[in-house]
């Protein structure tokens, strides 16, 4: 199963490793071309409902396969309205192929009459809310026509279904209805009602509600776009522009005493990577040289030298007011801190990074706290864990531990392993250079982490942190070859972030 959002990205992913999304509709057309032909003999009667969109496209390219058939094209909208440029290209290539078309540039021109099969081809996964026109029109048009014996098949999701429930966008019944009916008579559709549905590369959760068949179509998207990170992870980000100080996400950097750079840099980190605010929570005597790093920091004092069991109480309030706790950046392995960290995750129930001299107090603690662990190799195996030079076998090692501690790991290397809490999951990730063994860039990957975390799944901010991360620090590199340091990186966050815009 792949929910329409992992789908989305996967695709964005695919095009990353030379697999042009053109070439992709091609085979997803192919697909609907075949499907089409297992319910009707050559000759019957095809309807392609087509939107403006990457769906409509995929319907293009099914009308492309089908000239045995009497084929006939509905576009609703206009040919300069669609969206998208390889389902423009597809359009054309119709056009010049001289196959029987019709633009609909008003709802009340939608007629379908009774073809043997109707395709429909008019939205795809991703779309929400109500049927808008002349989308809603031509879904009651489809309604009738089955109800009069037509075959209906939808490419990858009926139009108006959210892919991952199964239910209309809109609102309205399972069925796909408005209304109380057997869908006659004073019921108007909600959404398309299939009889066939052609998904593609992976089912989506919600398709199995729904009283329809469902073939899954390889249409050549390699594994290695669902394993390995890429710019479609990206995707998930967004800020709200009717947002407000706090809700991009808040992170405090537990850290400092015999180091102050570190925490300084994740709580930057955290800063380029989206967060809205940064607060560092670090010992009196460094406290003004961790401030004097960034005026955009918020620095929060601890009596004394280092961080201790005698702070728990103080900085669990502070981690009440935040999203995301960073543990670990420059605290040091003092028993009294490494005291302080085990009591504040016995008590802590948030959502935590745990990276550097953190990390080996995670396997003696029983937490209720959703941690995300960011060990390099050496850091793993103090943890109790075990490594293999192979980035695969490590992964098949790590499922288990991490099933083990409950926790997400991100575990560092040339490449990066991540793997979920329940062990389930895994991505690997390859940007990042050797210039990144300098010191302080483990402390930007857990700062980054954090701000991902703040409003995405643990696993998903953790990819999305080491992929970010290591594009940062290729940029970095290329600027400064193996001299690059770690504030290199934090300069560089953002731009890597919007860079695929």
């Amino acid at each position: 199963m792949i929910t329409s959002e992992r789908m989305a990205a996967v695709d964005a992913n695919a095009a990353a490793l030379g697999v042009p999304r053109k070439q992709l509709m091609e085979s997803s057309g192919n697909a609907v071309a075949r499907a089409v032909r297992d319910v009707a003999e050559p000759g019957s009667s095809v309807t392609l409902v087509c939107g403006r969109g990457n769906n409509g496209g995929d319907g293009f390219v099914a009308a492309r396969f089908l000239s045995a058939y009497d084929v006939r094209v509905i576009l609703l909208g206009r040919p300069d309205t669609i969206s998208t440029r390889i389902a423009r290209e597809n359009w054309d290539a119709l056009v010049a192929a001289d196959v029987p078309r019709t633009v609909v540039t008003d709802s009340t021109s939608v007629t379908l009459a009774t073809p043997d099969v109707i395709v429909d081809a008019m939205l795809g996964t991703g779309v929400t809310g109500r049927l808008r026109e002349p989308e809603l029109t031509a879904t009651a048009a489809i309604a009738e026509a089955r109800d009069r014996g037509s075959t209906v098949i939808a490419v990858d999701v009926p139009t108006g279904i959210d892919a991952n429930t199964g239910k209309p966008t809109g609102g309205g019944d399972g069925d796909g209805r408005n209304g109380d009916g057997d869908g006659t008579g004073g019921c108007s559709p909600v959404a398309v009602e299939a009889d066939q549905i052609v998904t593609f590369h992976d089912e989506k959760p919600g398709l199995a509600a729904l009283e329809a068949s469902v073939t899954v179509a390889d249409i050549g998207i390699p594994d290695a776009a669902e394993l390995y990170t890429g710019p479609g992870d990206l995707l998930p980000l967004g800020r709200d522009p009717n947002s407000h100080k706090g809700d991009n996400g808040t992170v405090l950097v537990v850290g400092g005493g015999p180091y102050t750079g570190a925490p300084a840099l994740s709580a930057r980190a955290a800063l380029r990577a989206g967060a809205d605010l940064a607060r560092v929570a670090c010992p009196a005597n460094v406290a003004r040289e961790v401030q004097g790093y960034s005026p955009d920091l918020i620095v929060h004092s601890l009596p004394g030298e280092s961080v201790t069991d005698d702070h728990v109480d103080a900085v669990l309030q502070r981690a009440a007011e935040v999203d995301v706790v960073v543990l670990g950046p420059g605290l040091g392995h003092a028993d009294r801190t490494r005291r302080f960290v085990g009591r504040f995750l016995e008590r802590y129930t948030g959502r935590a990074v745990v990276d550097a001299d953190a990390l080996a107090v995670v396997p003696e603690v029983e937490t209720e706290a959703d941690l995300i662990c960011t060990p390099h190799q050496g850091e793993l195996v103090a943890m109790g864990g075990e490594t293999h030079e192979d980035p695969h076998e490590r992964s098949e090692i790590l499922r288990a531990f991490a099933a083990d501690l409950g926790a997400t790991m991100l575990v560092k290397g040339a490449v990066d392993v991540i793997v979920a809490g329940d062990g389930g999951t895994v991505r690997l990730n390859r940007t990042g250079n050797p210039g990144m063994t300098v010191g302080g860039t483990g402390d930007v990957l857990a700062g980054t982490v954090a701000a991902f975390a703040a409003t995405l799944d643990p696993f998903e901010a953790a990819a999305l942190g080491a992929y970010v991360t290591g594009r940062a620090g290729d940029a970095a590199a290329e600027a400064s070859g193996n001299g690059l340091v770690a504030t290199d990186l934090i300069d560089r966050i953002a731009e890597e972030l919007h860079r695929d815009e």
